[in-house]
């Protein structure tokens, strides 16, 4: 389930970095500071943006055969799901230089014992690529939250 986090994380990242999600997310950008001079949380669209693409993350992997079975219980539970889709959003949030303080157990740990397979996390990432690409995130920014997250992969994959 941890695995599923990262993924979820790095998608949400990719997602907020597109200027068409954070219209689609009903962030307003008017008197904004320029690309250049922005962080990359900034970018996404702030913690709402990220939010909305972790939404959608977290939906696209319930409906992926591949891997939803590693967040069965998660989904079960709302309770669970709700603190599970938080912990994405601040790990997202912290990630991308935003306010947010990630609480949750480091990745290695939380994904210990999941026998979570190389195939299983790019089926993740694909999913977290379509959140980011409903949301029309920029290459740009979707590359430097993979790059920002991508280093947890070699917490997250045992097999």
């Amino acid at each position: 389930m941890r695995k599923v986090m990262f993924a979820i994380v790095l998608s949400v990242g990719l997602l907020a970095g597109c200027p068409g999600f954070i219209k689609a997310a009903g962030v307003g950008t008017a008197g904004a500071k320029t690309g250049a001079d922005k962080s990359l949380y900034e970018r996404l669209g702030g913690k709402k943006a990220i939010t909305a693409v972790v939404d959608q993350f977290v939906d696209n992997v319930g409906h992926d055969d591949r891997i939803n079975k590693f967040f069965g219980k998660t989904v079960a539970d709302p309770k669970r799901l709700a603190k599970f889709k938080m912990n994405l959003v601040d790990q997202i949030c912290q990630a991308s230089g935003g306010p947010c303080k990630y609480k949750g157990k480091d990745m290695k740990t939380a994904h210990q014992g999941m026998g979570i397979t190389e195939g299983d996390f790019n089926a993740l990432v694909e999913d977290l690529v379509a959140a980011l690409n409903k949301f029309n995130v920029g290459d740009t920014e979707k590359n430097q939250l993979l790059g920002v997250l991508g280093p947890m992969k070699g917490d997250i994959v045992e097999k």
